[in-house]
């Protein structure tokens, strides 16, 4: 296939300083959870987006003193020397398939409570560090800050002795000590580093002239910063003082790389907000300076990208979450196959590892962190080994990831779904307030089965264990999905809840498929993700009045780790929502119910209509404990459950599990640890 012509804007080269980049793609930073701890596992995902088309591939956060470190999450670290040979790596598998590396240093100030070195923080002024750390930051002296100065000079030499072609200052999200001094909210000092703005913004603006003068000769400089903190009058903004820094410091960067402030609205889920949402906010930028300029917006469809650069808005278009669901994405673009890319739906379980310090996971790509560690390639799969048939049951997303990677292998598959849609637990959620993008994990393993003759869909399907012995296939896959419990077990509950079964009582499923409630309906969340909060927000909708009554200190306390907490809350308070915290449910009756306080066990009882539980799932695997018995009389070689009728859990989850079986399928199995270690070596005294 060619590439429609109506792309080939996208494909011009771009001049950033003494580099030039192949095409306007470019991967901005972005945590991985790998970084110091799985550098192999870093270098080979970062060298696919390479492979993949992007013109550009950046590090994520990379600490350069001992003094400002990240621990327990998992970033880049350039401390000294011997760090380099890791970072190496990474740049020569970018620039194997003709990209330009780009490296973020970082001194993250009080945002750092340095757990692992033990120093003490840094900040513009005496200030605790974020978070609940009992730990606090000590004011800057002069001699402090020329030796921020140094630490990114020595930071800039050792990533261009790495082969790096893009060096940062960091300015953005709150995070970097650059943006810390610019803050009037952080940066209370009477001396030339306070006060105006002019004395604010001196040591962003003298980083930036250090790393210039160090490596701008062969390494093109560009700043990240973020041109509106969304906080109005009391931060900075991109009518005021962000549109002001930009217009002091137009021409001395190579390029410009804007967002917002702070990381949870520069990276908002799809669920609050909309792609390209923040180009009411950066769109100025290009209008100010004559150097190419780069922003993000979750964008994955092509036509947007043309009209961004040809309306003058962009001269590249930024991808962190786009380029994680697709690394692909650009060359999907150039070889006239758009329709092919997964798009990012915008969920945040790539957020949520670097939050628990593991390698990112993604909901879209199951591949992801796995390049290195398993060998899996996002867009090549090993030919099948054999010529046996493959029977899928259930449509949801671990059936049909698993039928499509089957399919691509080239195995013979048959899928069965009981329902008239596909899609599952997907397709079902989808339709709750916020979520529609996610329909986007079915529609693109959909539209590729519908290319592969490989793959036969039945629909409307429900099979019986003696349906599935006359398919005479060789492997059979249960992907039939789970339920909600009626009965409030979960992770506080470990018995049915008292009352649990009587007829007030509903699930989210029950929701999902239609029924309606009316009156005052408490919802107990110990679920802790988004579907508590999801149906509150549906249910006050449709006009009733609910109280989320949860074990936790606040609602859907999971979304912490997808930046979504506090939006949540905040939405439900403001629609009216009653939400009774630290409370678990112990008795349900036909008008009432009663709660427990969960430390002291004081009871108080709340009038209701009714009762959601959302509590945990169960696996639907009745069909696997009628089949298995008779594997003998029939031909199956193999029956096997995967994602929730295996074990309830993300979305996210289904999916690699259904990947995981299509890839390991006729493959040898290891008697040991079924993926590459990287293990620490002995110092040498």
């Amino acid at each position: 296939m060619t590439r429609d012509p109506r792309y080939d804007i996208l494909f011009e080269p771009v001049k950033i300083g003494p580099v030039t980049a192949k095409n306007r793609f470019y991967q901005v930073p972005h945590c991985n959870g790998m970084g110091r701890s799985y550098p192999s596992s870093m270098a080979e995902m970062r060298g696919v987006k390479a492979e993949g088309g992007w013109a550009v591939v950046c590090t994520e956060e990379v600490e350069i003193h001992h003094t400002s470190e990240h621990s327990p999450l998992i970033e880049g670290r350039m401390w000294d020397d011997n760090d380099i040979p890791g970072f190496a790596r990474m740049v020569e598998k970018i620039h194997e398939h003709g990209g330009l590396a780009g490296f973020q240093p970082a001194y993250t100030g009080f945002i750092s409570a340095n757990l692992y070195s033990r120093e003490i923080p840094m900040a513009p002024s005496h200030t605790p560090v974020e978070g609940f750390d009992p730990v606090s930051a000590r004011a800057m002296d002069k001699n402090d800050i020329k030796a921020v100065r140094a630490w990114h000079v020595a930071a800039a030499r050792r990533a261009q002795k790495a082969g790096f072609d893009i060096i940062y200052d960091y300015c953005g999200h709150n995070i970097s000590i650059q943006m810390h001094f610019l803050s009037r909210r952080h940066n209370t000092r009477i001396d030339e580093y306070g006060g105006s703005l002019e004395n604010r913004s001196r040591l962003f603006r003298e980083i930036l002239s250090d790393i210039k003068d160090a490596v701008g000769d062969s390494c093109a400089i560009a700043v990240r910063f973020a041109v509106d903190e969304l906080l109005g009058s009391k931060g900075i903004s991109c009518d005021a003082e962000g549109r002001d820094i930009v217009e002091m410091m137009a021409e001395i960067p190579d390029l410009w790389d804007v967002n917002v402030s702070e990381w949870s609205n520069d990276s908002s889920t799809s669920r609050f907000s909309e792609q390209n949402a923040q180009l009411p906010y950066t769109a100025f930028v290009k209008q100010v300076t004559n150097k190419p300029v780069v922003g993000v917006g979750r964008h994955t469809s092509p036509d947007t990208m043309v009209s961004l650069v040809k309306n003058g808005v962009l001269d590249m278009i930024g991808a962190a979450r786009p380029s994680i669901a697709d690394p692909f994405l650009p060359r999907k673009i150039e070889e006239g196959r758009p329709e092919d890319i997964r798009e990012c739906i915008g969920c945040n379980i790539c957020v949520s590892a670097d939050f628990r310090a593991i390698p990112m996971r993604c909901t879209q790509n199951p591949t992801m962190a796995e390049e290195w560690r398993k060998g899996w390639h996002p867009e090549y799969i090993p030919a099948n080994k054999s010529d046996d048939t493959v029977l899928v049951i259930g449509a949801g997303p671990s059936g049909l990831e698993c039928a499509r990677a089957l399919g691509q292998r080239g195995y013979a598959v048959t899928m069965a779904e009981a329902t008239t849609e596909l899609g599952g637990r997907v397709t079902r959620e989808s339709r709750l307030p916020g979520l529609s993008e996610w329909a986007r994990v079915r529609d693109y393993r959909e539209s590729q089965i519908l290319k592969m003759i490989n793959v036969e869909v039945y629909m409307d399907s429900r099979l019986k264990a003696e349906d599935v012995l006359e398919f005479d296939a060789a492997h059979v896959v249960l992907a039939t999905g789970s339920s909600w419990r009626t009965d409030g077990m979960g992770r506080v509950n470990y018995e049915p809840i008292a009352g649990s079964a009587t007829g007030n009582v509903f699930t989210p499923d029950d929701i999902m498929d239609g029924t309606r409630l009316a009156g005052t309906v408490v919802i107990f969340d110990d679920d802790h993700y988004y579907m508590g909060g999801l149906l509150a927000e549906k249910l006050t909708h449709d006009g009733c009045q609910v109280l989320l009554v949860t074990p936790s200190a606040d609602v859907s306390s999971w979304t912490h780790n997808t930046l979504e907490q506090v939006r949540i809350q905040t939405r439900l308070l403001e629609m009216g929502v009653d939400i009774i915290a630290h409370r678990n449910l112990v008795a349900i009756k036909s008008d009432c119910v009663d709660l427990a306080c969960v430390f002291t066990d004081r009871i108080e009882t709340r009038v209701c209509n009714a009762v959601v539980m959302v509590s945990s799932r169960l696996p639907d695997d009745d069909l696997y404990y009628k089949l298995t018995p008779l594997m003998d009389k029939s031909s199956i070689k193999t029956v096997t459950r995967i994602g929730d009728c295996l074990a309830p859990g993300t979305i996210a989850a289904a999916v690699y599990e259904g990947h995981r079986f299509a890839r390991e399928l006729d493959e040898p199995v290891s008697d040991g640890v079924p993926f590459r270690r990287e293990l620490p070596q002995l110092a040498e005294n």
